[in-house]
């Protein structure tokens, strides 16, 4: 068992919702390690995500280390003086960089062949078949620290500690009213999920009485630009999409009062901030709720009765999500 490591790297290279559901591991160690340092080497783009979590000590951009040659970039982790590095996501060339480095300790799952070559420790434990959620089944990656509780999806969402936040700017904080309740909808998600019919938005937004609710359409540009123009024009209809960077989403997110998204990024963000977290599902294993729901204390989520298609939108009908959203918020 590795004892009283000094610095601890958690290594999560890929999206917003998978990095969300990885700082967890974050806080498990900070409680178990008060004196350990932790970094975090992610994506660029998921940097406000990390540094949202308020345990991670360092954050190393992967983009920056791939500037560097090899021999730069294994003199780069030998001066962080390592004790601990954790592969939460697989990747080939951090695996064998970190084992170029010297590492003392490297943790990777047993169900990659080149963790054989590269990792000094290998939890064994299957994500495809397990009925545990993706969070609960990144904590198997600290056994060899000694951590082995089953922690329950509230434990998890305390752990994740997302509380470093961003001021929200004025421009947008003015947007949002205190005399009504400040919906966001996300109907887009980037091809990381099965989404819901967009007419299903466009008529919540339609439908929900303006004198209660302001509605707020959020994505990106190229995600504003397929719905924009099916957007009500109606005084309490905003349109968002492209006009935020994600500092400013985490921080509106924050300051409003639910959301409602199919499995992708903002709606774990959502999560993690504690407002109403409307989570769109497919039941089909491995991208059900089961596995991917966000972590949080208001999450609430619409699964489909029937299953469809999986090449059709969504079969969760907007009725369930009215009377969901309206008893709720």
């Amino acid at each position: 068992m590795i004892q009283n490591p000094k610095h601890i790297v958690i290594s999560r290279t890929d999206s917003i919702g998978d990095v969300a559901l990885t700082l967890p591991l974050v806080g498990i160690l900070k409680k178990k390690f008060p004196n350990t340092k932790i970094s975090f080497l992610g994506n660029t783009y998921t940097k406000p995500v990390i540094e949202s979590c308020e345990h991670v000590d360092e954050i190393w951009e992967w983009a920056e280390l791939q500037k560097l040659n090899q021999q730069e970039q294994i003199n780069f982790l030998k001066s962080k003086k390592i004790d601990v590095f954790i592969h939460v996501f697989p990747r080939k060339e951090i695996a064998k960089l970190a084992k170029k480095a010297k590492i003392t300790h490297r943790i990777g799952t047993s169900h990659r062949f080149f963790h054989l070559l590269t990792c000094t420790h290998r939890p064994g434990f299957t994500r495809k078949n397990s009925d545990l959620h993706e969070a609960q089944l990144n904590t198997k990656l600290l056994s060899p620290l000694g951590i082995t509780k089953d922690y329950s999806l509230p434990e998890l969402a305390h752990l994740a500690a997302f509380k470093n936040i961003h001021p929200l700017p004025s421009e947008l904080q003015n947007l949002l009213s205190p005399e009504k309740k400040n919906i966001i909808l996300h109907p887009k998600s980037q091809g990381s999920a099965r989404e819901w019919a967009l007419e299903n938005y466009i008529e919540i937004a339609a439908e929900l009485d303006p004198a209660k609710y302001n509605i707020f359409f959020t994505g990106t540009e190229k995600e504003g630009l397929l719905f924009r123009n099916f957007i009500p024009k109606k005084p309490n209809v905003f349109d968002l999409t492209g006009k935020m960077n994600l500092y400013e989403l985490i921080a509106f997110i924050k300051a409003a009062d639910a959301l409602i998204a199919a499995s992708t990024g903002p709606l774990h963000l959502a999560g993690l901030t504690g407002i109403y977290a409307f989570g769109l599902f497919a039941t089909q294993r491995p991208t059900h709720a089961g596995r991917w729901q966000p972590l949080g204390n208001k999450v609430y989520i619409l699964e489909e009765k029937i299953i469809s298609n999986p090449t059709q939108p969504l079969n969760i009908p907007l009725r369930d999500a009215m009377q969901a959203l309206e008893q709720r918020v």
